[in-house]
C-alpha cells in the first residue's frame, strides 16, 4: 500500500490531469449535452473502466509491447480511429436528442454509452502509454505488491476524475435542460456529438 505522502503527490498530479481537457472531458461533455445527466455519468464510468483497464495491463506488463512493436501501437490507434468515427456517424445521423421536446427520438441505451466510454479510452493507445510512464513513478516495490499499489494508485486517478468530471457532467446537464424546447436546437448536440468523435478520430490516427 503506498505511504500517505506518495498518495498525496499522486493526487496532486492526478487532479492537474484531471483540470486538463482531453479526449474522455470532451466525449463526456458532449454526451452529456447530448442526452442528459445518466449519459454523461455512464460515459465517464466507462472511461474510468478503461483507465482500470490499462492499470491491470501495466501491472501486467503488457503496455511494454507499445514501445518494443510500434505495429502494435499503430493497429490499435487505427482501430481506435475507425470505431471513433463509427460513432460519429451515428451521431451525425441522430435526429433527436435529450434537449428537444420529441419523446419519440431515439436515445442511446445507457448500456452502450458506458461500453462506448470504455472501448474509446481502451482503444486510445496513447492512455497506455501514460499510464505506463505515470504509475510506476510512484510505486515501491518494498511497500507492498506492485500489482496492487497500481489498482490503488488507478482508483486514487478515478476518484479525483470523479469530481472534476462529475462537475462538468452536472454543469452540462443544466445547459442542456435550459435548451430544452428550442426546436432550432434539435439536432445541434448531435452534430456537436460527431464533430468531436471525428476531430478525435483524426487527431489519433494522424499523431505520432
Amino acid at each position: 500500500m503506498p505511504d500517505a505522502s506518495t498518495l498525496a503527490l499522486f493526487a496532486a498530479a492526478a487532479l492537474a490531469l484531471a483540470c486538463t481537457p482531453g479526449p474522455d472531458m470532451l466525449l463526456i461533455l458532449s454526451r452529456s449535452v447530448a442526452q442528459g445527466r445518466g449519459a454523461g455519468f455512464a460515459s465517464l464510468f466507462g472511461a474510468q473502466a478503461g483507465i482500470y483497464c490499462h492499470a491491470a495491463a501495466v501491472a501486467l506488463g503488457l503496455s511494454e509491447l507499445f514501445r518494443a512493436v510500434p505495429l502494435a501501437y499503430d493497429a490499435v490507434r487505427y482501430a481506435g480511429a475507425a470505431y471513433l468515427l463509427y460513432l460519429a456517424w451515428g451521431a451525425f445521423r441522430s435526429r433527436g436528442s435529450a434537449l428537444t421536446p420529441d419523446r419519440a427520438a431515439r436515445r442511446l441505451p445507457l448500456t452502450a454509452v458506458f461500453r462506448q466510454g470504455v472501448l474509446t479510452n481502451i482503444l486510445n493507445p496513447k492512455v497506455a502509454l501514460f499510464a505506463l510512464a505515470l504509475f510506476p513513478q510512484f510505486v515501491r516495490p518494498e511497500a507492498g505488491p506492485v500489482a496492487a499499489q497500481i489498482m490503488v494508485l488507478a482508483t486514487v486517478l478515478n476518484l479525483i476524475g470523479l469530481l472534476v468530471n462529475g462537475s462538468i457532467v452536472l454543469g452540462a446537464s443544466r445547459l442542456a435542460r435550459a435548451a430544452a424546447g428550442r426546436v432550432r436546437f434539435r439536432r445541434a448536440p448531435g452534430i456537436a456529438l460527431g464533430t468531436v468523435f471525428t476531430g478525435l478520430a483524426l487527431r489519433l490516427a494522424v499523431d505520432r
